[in-house]
Parts: C-alpha cells; structure tokens; sequence
C-alpha cells in the first residue's frame, strides 16, 4: 500500500511562493500543504482572509501544477498563547473560532481535505485542569465544525503545547470525540522519547508530518535521523491510515530549525519513502 506524498510550501520560505510551489511540482510530490502562518509563512491567514478569491487563486496555482492541496495549517501568531484555542479570554477564543471556520471556508474552496490547528497550552495563572476543560471544549466545537463541512480536522501535539509527551497526547485525541492527529514524532523525538512510546498515535492520525530528528534537535539530517519511519510505515499500512505523509522541513530561527540544507533532505526524505513504498 501506498500514500500520496506532499511536501510542506512553508519548506522554501526565501523563494516567492508561486516558485516554492514550482519545486514542489518539480520535484515530484503528489500535493502540498499550505501554511497559513500568521507572521511567519508565504501566505499570511489575515491578508488571505480579507483578499477576495484568495482561496480560489491558489487553487488554480496548485492544479495548474498538478498538486493537490493537502492540508491547510492554521497558526494565528508565532507565539502560541496568544490566540489558543484555549486562551482564558473569551475575547480571543471568538477570534480564534472565526479564524477556523474562514480556514474551513478556504479550505474547501481549495478543495483540500484537511485542516490542521494548534492543540492549545497551558496558562500558568490557572490550574491545568481549567486549561484542559476549555481546550476539550473548543476542539469539539472545531470538530463538529469540520465535520459539517466535510473536512477532517487534526491537531499537532508540539513542543509548548499542553499535550508535550505522548501519554497526554493519547488522552486528549481519546477525549474529545471524532478529534485526529497531524502527527510529527519528531516533537517526542526532540525530548528523547523513543519511537515505540510514540506508536500507538498513529492509529488516530489523519496527516502526517516526516523530517529528520534526534535527541535535542527538533529537525536534523536524513543522515542523523533517529526515527525509524520504514517501521512507521508498516504500522501506517497495519491500521489502514489513509492521508498524506507530508515531508515537512521548515526553515526558521526556532529549535535549530535553519541548519539544514531543506531542499537536500527533503529529497532525501522523498525517495526513501518512494522506496518504502515499493517493497
């Protein structure tokens, strides 16, 4: 069994964005995933929300390319408290809510499957408890949303994040229904956690995120990766996930994350997982 690959546009941030696209074409990946990175990518949520025909516009650009857009990941500011999805002022949780639904709305216009968000923190003026409750109660709500829409949703447990280590990831997916992972080992991988403890997420992934990790550093080389991604594949095949496996390089002055050579890895990256395929 085989899986469509995409490759994240947010990998080349210095090329022109139409031109990251082009590579990503060139280089032989079957869709993309397109980073609504307030801040911090190619295309900016607020200016693409407030542009008419934005969504329309870059899906003509990807099929004119022969991709398809795979995942649309929303990040409303680089810091993660601001906007989460949890944030203890109900002020901030509204904008959030209309910020997801107008990525549903771009998301469909784009005719991608999925949408992927940020899971939340924790806020350290409050108990943990109180910053679970909320989060499992907007993630619902984005559930539901997502669902009316025909998209599947799925959050990426992050460094920061209130769901840092596995355990806590499992109990969050388990606890809100219908909720899925975008799931990247390499923020367990970072902190020393071994594949084997990471594993059983995998059967409530939707998306998927592959690039070089190893302990202490978010993203390495192909060459100093200690993931076993062969075996990831056949746990993928094993459970019948059925999305995109992304690779996904970023290239950014956070966690070591710009010293690698993107293109390189990424390639690297692509033609193992070809030849994963073809055993």
């Amino acid at each position: 069994m085989t899986f469509p690959l995409a490759c994240a546009d947010f990998t080349f941030p210095l090329l022109p964005h139409e031109q990251s696209l082009d590579v990503i074409s060139m280089l032989g990946f079957d869709g993309v995933d397109i980073g609504l990175f307030e801040g911090r990518s190619h295309l900016h949520p607020s200016q693409e929300f407030s542009t008419a025909g934005s969504a329309e516009t870059l899906r003509k650009k990807t099929a004119d390319r022969g991709l398809k857009v795979a995942d649309v990941f929303l990040q409303m500011d680089p810091d993660f408290h601001a906007f989460a999805v949890n944030h203890p002022e109900a002020a901030r949780r509204e904008k959030a809510r209309d910020w997801f639904l107008r990525t549903l709305d771009y998301a469909s216009t784009c005719e991608c499957p999925h949408v992927t968000a940020l899971p939340g923190v924790l806020f350290d003026d409050e108990p943990a408890a109180d910053s679970f409750a909320r989060c499992h109660d907007e993630l619902a709500w984005r559930v539901e949303r997502s669902k009316s829409a025909g998209i599947v949703f799925g959050v990426e447990a992050h460094v920061g994040s209130l769901a840092p280590n596995p355990e806590v990831a499992l109990q969050l997916v388990e606890s809100v229904a219908g909720l899925t992972f975008t799931l990247d080992y390499t923020h367990f991988t970072r902190d020393g956690v071994p594949d084997s403890k990471i594993e059983p997420l995998i059967a409530h992934a939707s998306h998927f995120h592959v690039r070089g990790s190893c302990q202490d550093r978010l993203q390495c080389s192909f060459k100093d990766n200690v993931i076993n991604y062969g075996q990831v594949i056949d746990v993928m095949q094993d459970t019948g996930y059925s999305g995109y496996v992304g690779v996904e390089y970023v290239w950014i002055d956070w966690e070591h994350c710009n010293e690698v050579d993107n293109l390189s890895e990424t390639i690297l990256f692509r033609d193992f997982l070809k030849t994963k395929f073809d055993t």
